[in-house]
């Protein structure tokens, strides 16, 4: 009692058919397709955001990064008051 016999798949290819007529199995399979291509898309974007840059952008100096980077206000950073002072 593992596996689903193929009896049992066309059995549920049927019930499938019967439930959702077979005018709207096309809609869907194509809803579906498009789907899992944005959602394999976006997977292989994340994975390109993990790479590091490739030598196409310039590479900024640590003094222009240090810059372009807003510093924290001394106000924003956690202040430790488990000691007193």
């Amino acid at each position: 009692m593992g596996a689903m016999s193929p009896w049992h798949w066309a059995i549920v290819a049927i019930v499938v058919v019967i439930l959702f007529g077979s005018k709207k199995l096309p809609d869907a399979a194509r809803g579906l397709g498009r789907s899992l291509r944005i959602f394999k898309s976006e997977v292989k974007e994340m994975q390109n955001e993990d790479t590091p840059p490739t030598q196409s952008r310039p590479a900024q100096a640590p003094s222009e990064l240090s810059a372009s980077q807003p510093q924290p206000e001394p106000h924003d950073q956690p202040q430790d008051h488990s000691r007193p002072a």
